[in-house]
């Protein structure tokens, strides 16, 4: 693969042209295009989101005689599109629930915060943002979960969904490479079958087929039954890439393990598992940013998550028309959490590297 090179005077930019933009036909013409694409986008976007953009209309009437963005839409609608429908002067509680959330993935992302107390405070978090979303307690009043929505329950489905999945889904890859015939056949039904549906088919069957089984007067609430359909799908996904982890592992490792005495779970657990853990981190977190992004599929059974929360706030017929604002503001919230997680994989991966050439 070809390297850039730094440009500098010895070479001139004429050389670090011809090395980096047109070292073969195939590069010269792919950097025409994309030098062509970008001369006649990046203005018209700059044009239309920045110098003929309206920051102060107080109506949409007034954004209409606008040729730009309309991002005054977004300073009027930001708190629906963030909380959905959830009652407007308690939307200080989700907030919070948010920035608790945020904070408790931050701490765990680093190292040194990695012991057993970590488990604790995750405990002690959940049950905090339990009692801020429902309320019922200490002075709040209760809300629904048919009123919760937004950006807090994107962020409840998809942590919960993979804190739980994870662990399910490490027994089921360690299961379909069982010696037991019946534990090794429930592994291999269970992760062919879900994986060989849609998502959406698991949110219909969760929202819609499941309330049936359950005798009359007894339900499930819509949220849950979604969480469990979240951990169901991801679990199977997860089980594939942890059983191709456990494949690359050396018979020598194993048969290392079995000769110091270990158990099969202390085997699992101190030699095989950190190494296979190690190797399929980049699929891992590409099935994380995936479950992130397919959080938004639940509105089709009618929770309130990101994108149906921006359609609420488009439903105003004084503020209709700016989708394109609404849908890129979600867009940004999308990307940033999406990159995060990326470029955190790549930091535990450096971090794994170093610690194993030492």
């Amino acid at each position: 693969m070809l390297k850039p090179q730094a440009l500098s005077p010895s070479n001139g930019i004429f050389s670090w042209l011809k090395a980096n933009l047109f070292a073969t036909p195939a590069h010269g013409l792919a950097s025409i295009l994309i030098l062509w694409f970008l001369v006649f986008s990046v203005p018209a976007l700059i044009e239309w989101g920045i110098i003929n953009a309206n920051f102060v209309a107080n109506t949409g009437s007034e954004c209409q005689q606008t040729t730009g963005a309309c991002w005054s839409f977004l300073t009027h609608k930001y708190r629906i599109i963030l909380f959905g429908i959830y009652p407007f002067d308690e939307q200080w509680r989700p907030f919070m629930v948010v920035l608790l959330l945020i904070a408790l993935l931050v701490y765990s992302a680093i190292p040194r915060f990695w012991h057993k107390s970590l488990i604790a405070i995750w405990l002690v978090v959940i049950m905090l943002c339990g009692m801020l979303m429902m309320g019922g307690i200490g002075g709040l009043s209760f809300v629904e979960t048919a009123k919760w929505g937004g950006l807090p329950i994107t962020l409840i489905l998809s942590i919960f969904g993979i804190l739980f999945a994870t662990p399910i889904g490490i027994l089921l890859a360690l299961g379909r490479r069982s010696e037991m015939p019946l534990i090794r056949s429930l592994c291999i039904v269970y992760i062919e079958l879900i994986r060989g549906v849609p998502f959406i088919s698991l949110l219909f069957m969760a929202s819609v087929m499941v309330p049936l089984f359950f005798p009359e007067g007894m339900s499930i609430d819509k949220l849950l039954r979604a969480q469990i359909a979240v951990i169901i799908y991801v679990s199977a996904y997860i089980a594939e890439v942890v059983r191709g982890g456990l494949q690359a592992i050396p018979n020598g490792q194993y048969d290392g393990a079995k000769s110091l005495g270990l158990s099969y779970w202390q085997m699992m657990r101190l030699v095989i598992l950190p190494q296979a853990l190690k190797v399929v981190i980049p699929p891992l977190v590409s099935i994380f940013i995936s479950i992130f992004k397919d959080t938004s599929l639940v509105v089709i059974i009618g929770i309130y998550d990101l994108t149906l929360s921006a359609k609420v706030a488009l439903a105003d017929p004084l503020w209709q028309g700016f989708s394109v604002e609404a849908y890129l503001f979600i867009g940004f919230i999308y990307f940033v959490f999406c990159y995060a997680m990326s470029k955190y994989s790549q930091f535990i991966e450096q971090r794994l590297t170093l610690n194993h050439q030492h």
